[in-house]
């Protein structure tokens, strides 16, 4: 269903309004460091937990491998993140010629 005229004009005004605002870009997908620093952390220290409690007991080391499949999980999220904010800022040119693949020279030459 197309819009009216109407909706149109209302869609190319915000539009306009988020082309001005400056803060608008900044505020996609951005991973806060120190967020990303607690969970490697948190990771490091589950990891340490998980060794030192085979000494102690089943249950600690149980617990602290639960720890670092939390952390680990949730850091992945994260570079997800980084991930798709770094693709974002790619010049179009990268996408189109990734489907491309480079002509090796020794066929080039046959």
């Amino acid at each position: 269903m197309p819009l009216s005229e109407n909706e149109q004009r209302i869609l190319r005004q915000i539009e306009d309004e988020l082309q001005q605002d400056p803060t608008f870009a900044q505020k996609g997908y951005r991973v806060p460091r120190r967020r990303s620093l607690l969970l490697v952390l948190g990771l490091l220290l589950g990891l340490a937990i998980t060794i030192g409690g085979l000494a102690v007991s089943f249950v600690v080391a149980f617990a602290g491998f639960v720890l670092v499949l939390v952390m680990a999980v949730m850091l992945e999220s994260e570079l997800r993140l980084v991930g798709r904010d770094r693709l974002g800022q790619l010049p179009i040119s990268a996408w189109l010629n990734a489907s491309r693949r480079p002509v090796s020279r020794d066929k080039e030459d046959s």
